[in-house]
């Protein structure tokens, strides 16, 4: 059977799937009281999977209702390392006011398909979804075994998703010697006519910290010099005023180096800002990855208005460069001070090297279906469950194809207003991962 013949379903349906997917809401905010839970999206996947003739593995990880799918196809030569394929059912939390549809509509509309988790990542779980069922339905044998996991609970960490599951059910992941999902493979349009496509093979490190501040509590019509609100305001003050050195880090270098040729442009490696700033948006996610960074995401202290509290409480996004982890801690310390209490989850860098012939395949299936394309490496700022599956030793990339317009600002819709996915990039993607499976 041809290459064609074979992805004509799972090209004809994978708009209807990633449609379906995000009409299921799974908004996870991190917090028992609230999460929606991955469940009923991991019971549409099961169902989808078992017509098509699996016999899917449905596991709930650390908490009910928190639904993983994993199913095994097994390839024509069991002695190679396995490939696992995995992307997360659940979504961050979205705002109906904010957006031009329902963020929970699956809306197909001006060729896109919209809504919370369209990009991140329901679009991976429906392509990956339509051609394990494309390939279960032809009896086609990749050449190893491919592990499929759609997986709860990424967007806080993977702790009660990938996380469990590596530390509880590992049995699932055996021998798997590789992996790819989320944040690469997706097209940047350098200058007209010119396309290059990242492949993730490096991403910070996460550091989650709860921050606390001791005072002593009085009324607020007295004389304070303990109060604790404002000795966390400092700390936070002195933390957001302080720019972490620029550190060039093999990935990025290698990906500023590529753009810039191919952009027609000289790269001074003593200036990879200005390399950074002719990325369009682009820049924001390749910029974040030339030095650490801390940012301030909550704050909390009080509760009257005539009340000096006792307690205030921060929370800090940090992310650390690969091989930064102690230096990041320490600047953070020097920074915040003694009187500032810190706890932590910490999520480790990640990063392999651009070569093999799995990177191979990437570029072979990227070039067969967009002839003249590049294909070059790069560091993701945020992270992925790609940090829970290292601890098992596998090699982790992220190709997710997309063929992208130009215009689209890609970024943006990462967990922003008006998430959603070009119908045409879903098919690219689809017709490009099968190829990438059939020669992984």
């Amino acid at each position: 059977m041809t290459l064609a013949g074979r992805t004509t379903s799972a090209v004809d349906e994978v708009t209807s799937l990633v449609s379906d997917l995000i009409r299921i809401d799974t908004t996870n905010t991190g917090d028992p009281a609230t999460l929606v839970g991955e469940r009923v999206a991991a019971e549409y996947v099961a169902e989808k999977l078992t017509d098509a003739g699996y016999e899917p593995v449905y596991v709930e990880s650390g908490g009910k209702g928190r639904g993983n799918v994993v199913v095994r196809l097994p390839g024509a030569d069991p002695g190679r390392g396995a490939l696992l394929v995995h992307g997360h059912l659940d979504v961050v939390p979205a705002d109906p006011s904010e957006w031009t549809v329902h963020p929970f509509s699956g809306e197909v509309r001006d060729g896109y398909v919209w809504g919370r988790g369209a990009i991140d990542m329901k679009h991976m779980v429906g392509m990956s979804l339509a051609v394990a069922r494309q390939f279960k339905r032809d009896g086609i044998v990749p050449p190893r075994d491919i592990v499929f996991a759609f997986l709860a609970d990424e967007e806080a960490g993977g702790f009660k998703g990938a996380r469990w599951l590596v530390d509880h059910r590992r049995e699932l992941f055996e021998g798997v010697t590789e992996a790819v999902s989320e944040v690469g493979g997706f097209s940047l349009t350098v200058r007209d006519g010119v396309r290059v496509y990242l492949v993730e093979t490096a991403q910070k490190g996460l550091m989650w910290l709860r921050l606390k501040v001791r005072g002593t509590a009085g009324h607020g019509s007295m004389v304070h010099t303990d109060n604790a609100v404002t000795k966390l305001a400092a700390a936070i003050a002195r933390l957001d005023a302080h720019r972490f050195p620029i550190v060039l880090t093999g990935p990025v270098r290698e990906f500023l180096q590529g753009v810039s040729e191919l952009a027609g442009v000289p790269f001074d490696e003593d200036d990879p800002e200005a390399a950074v700033a002719r990325l369009g948006s682009m820049a924001r996610m390749i910029g974040a990855t030339l030095r650490n960074t801390a940012n301030v995401t909550m704050f909390n202290a009080g509760y009257k208005s005539n009340v000096v509290p006792s307690l205030a409480e921060a929370t800090v996004d940090g992310r650390m460069l690969p091989g930064h982890e102690e230096a990041f801690e320490r600047t953070l310390a020097e920074l915040l001070g003694p009187d500032v209490e810190r706890e932590w989850d910490l999520l480790p860098p990640v990063e392999t090297t651009f070569d093999g012939h799995l990177v191979d395949a990437m570029t072979a299936a990227i070039s067969a279906e967009d002839p003249g394309a590049h294909v070059l490496p790069y560091m993701l700022s945020a992270g992925t469950d790609a940090k829970s599956f290292q601890r098992l030793g596998i090699r982790n990339f992220g190709f997710a194809p997309l063929r992208l317009p130009p215009e689209l600002d890609f970024t943006a819709l990462f967990h922003g207003p008006d998430e959603r996915v070009p119908v045409e990039g879903l098919e690219f993607g689809t017709r490009v991962l099968t190829r990438f499976l059939l020669d992984s």
